[in-house]
């Protein structure tokens, strides 16, 4: 994880020598709290596959630093925990997944946007931790994987510091396995997710 944050900022350092108007850019905190859908898993513990139910919104919580220039480039680092995450009978509670990725983000220009919600699209790279254990057994799953994620949102200011942000993106792990359940190879990991979060700017 590490080894990501210093790419992250490597990556701000880079864009902003590229970009003329750095001295416009905004560095932006956003914590945030959502929903998870969608969710798909080919993990087992001990023998029993753990599939992230679909049918079911799991909460989310977590935050993000960017950095967005008034033109169209930026970057961020997010950071999501999502508590409860795997279903299922022999399921301990205290099952998680949590997401640690660095992103490149475009937006609509200040020009364009000026003081009304800015959309962007965003797409990243970066990790998926799941933790899970099986109340049968001493069985339990404490794995990471790499993972890409995209998406997109708005942000949009109500004061000068102060604002709101709301996400839509698809975060899933590079690497595949087979579901039991329908015999299709799916992600090992992954999930939608729509948050909202109060975007503080510096």
């Amino acid at each position: 994880m590490k080894a990501l944050v210093r790419a992250a900022v490597l990556t701000c350092t880079c864009l902003g020598v590229s970009t003329p108007t750095a001295h416009a850019a905004d560095f932006i905190f956003t914590p945030f709290v959502g929903k998870t859908f969608a969710a798909t898993s080919t993990l087992n513990v001990s023998s029993v596959p753990v599939v992230g139910n679909v049918d079911k919104q799991t909460w989310i919580v977590g935050g993000s630093a960017a950095w967005l220039t008034s033109n169209i480039v930026g970057a961020e680092v997010d950071f999501g925990y999502a508590p409860r995450f795997f279903e299922g009978d022999l399921t301990r509670p205290g099952s998680n997944v949590i997401s640690l990725t660095g992103n490149v983000l475009l937006a609509v220009p200040l020009s364009v946007s000026r003081e009304s919600l800015r959309p962007y699209v965003s797409a990243g790279m970066g990790l998926l931790h799941a933790g899970a254990s099986d109340l049968a057994s001493a069985a339990s799953i404490d794995r990471s994987f790499a993972a890409v994620s995209v998406g997109g949102g708005a942000i949009g200011f109500l004061s000068p510091r102060a604002g709101v942000r709301f996400d839509l993106r698809h975060i899933r792990s590079t690497s595949e396995g087979l579901n039991t359940t329908t015999r299709l190879t799916e992600p090992q990991l992954g999930f939608w997710r729509a948050t909202i979060g109060v975007a503080i700017r510096y």
